[in-house]
């Protein structure tokens, strides 16, 4: 008897704790047949996240009692097409994207936070999205995924406007302080962050590198949402190098028959040579029974003094729900160069005022 209550209060401990806190395992499997090809050549390849970004991540969160909560999230990226774990990191100052090799074992190189929050907000620590990022993926009907991203993202990344060192800061960042408003401010939404380059104080030039901040905030009722994103991050000024600031704005209307999107952005880098970018994209997505098609038209442009390189890009896809946690889909994007760009899709050399053209077809499972 006695031995059957001391079970039935290990039980009932095990059963408050499991009330109090939860973990949750989650991820996607997303498999991509990508083709791309320019004036130059063409590649074929099986590769990933061509509609949502492989990954694998676990999450939890404790209920600390008056409103407040503690939560942790550690995500990793998966490379199903080779089976390898792990991606290609920024060093602590955010000025090495490529400083890890591929295949080195499972990195939460996606996000890893640890968060406080209660009615006053979340306070957020670790690598996650800078603010500014959040526009072009939420506001773009590809989501910064596959043949379609849209070009004000890659514009900032490979037409010129940003170097290695730069470049890692236009998605995610390490060492940050991220403040997030509450959720209930009649529609109103917003978040700060601040991160840390790591560097050493008597490093001379190099000593602020890779620190930076960003900020959002936005508006949300009903099918209206509109947000306005920004970010600097700072770097000694050479002649590949510099502050690099961005700000957008994006937004969305959905009109149940459709959702219209819409984004502006605006990049800086105070190099020797000052370089200045600015794109556009206008998009929608468009529900047919079990599946939906998406549209974008982006394009981005770099004032480099003599020349302003620009690139046009026509993308449409169909995404067809097999059931809630997969899908498959198919994509189709055209490119064009101008004035010296040379961009491409899905790895195809690009070619100096060319044209590019890319498929994908894959499938995506979500656990």
């Amino acid at each position: 008897m006695k031995k059957s209550l001391i079970a039935l209060a290990v039980l009932a401990a095990a059963g408050a704790a499991s009330a109090q806190s939860s973990v949750t395992l989650f991820g996607i499997v997303d498999a991509t047949l990508a083709y791309g090809k320019t004036d130059a050549n063409n590649v074929t390849k099986l590769t990933n996240s061509g509609y949502n970004s492989s990954r694998i991540g676990f999450r939890g969160t404790e209920d600390l009692g008056g409103g407040m909560s503690a939560s942790f999230w550690l995500e990793g990226t998966v490379g199903n097409d080779d089976g390898t774990t792990g991606q290609r990191i920024p060093t602590g100052n955010q000025t090495a994207v490529h400083a890890a090799a591929d295949g080195a074992g499972l990195v939460f190189n996606r996000r890893s936070t640890v968060s406080l929050a209660g009615g006053w907000g979340e306070v957020r620590l670790g690598r996650d999205y800078v603010p500014s990022f959040w526009n072009l993926t939420v506001f773009d009907p590809f989501g910064t995924n596959g043949a379609g991203t849209t070009l004000t993202l890659l514009g900032a990344a490979n037409a010129g406007m940003a170097n290695v060192g730069t470049r890692g800061v236009l998605v995610r960042a390490s060492n940050s302080i991220g403040y997030f408003l509450p959720g209930n401010l009649g529609g109103f939404y917003g978040q700060a962050m601040y991160y840390m380059g790591e560097n050493l104080s008597n490093a001379g030039a190099t000593s602020d590198d890779g620190q930076g901040l960003g900020a959002r905030v936005g508006y949300a009722n009903g099918p209206f949402n509109v947000a306005l994103g920004f970010g600097r991050t700072k770097y000694a000024t050479t002649a590949t190098t510099g502050d690099f600031k961005t700000w957008n704005i994006g937004g969305q209307w959905d009109f149940g028959m459709a959702k219209l999107m819409g984004q502006y952005t605006r990049d800086n880098r105070d190099s020797t040579v000052e370089l200045e970018g600015k794109g556009w994209l206008i998009g929608a997505l468009v529900p047919v029974g079990a599946g939906e098609i998406r549209a974008s038209y982006s394009t981005y442009e770099v004032d480099a003094g003599l020349t302003e390189p620009r690139a046009q890009q026509l993308a449409l896809g169909y995404v067809h729900n097999l059931s809630k946690r997969t899908a498959v889909y198919a994509t189709f994007a055209r490119l064009k160069n101008k004035n010296g760009s040379a961009m491409s899709i899905n790895g195809a050399t690009g070619v100096v005022n060319g044209s590019a053209t890319g498929y994908d077809f894959g499938v995506r499972h979500s656990f």
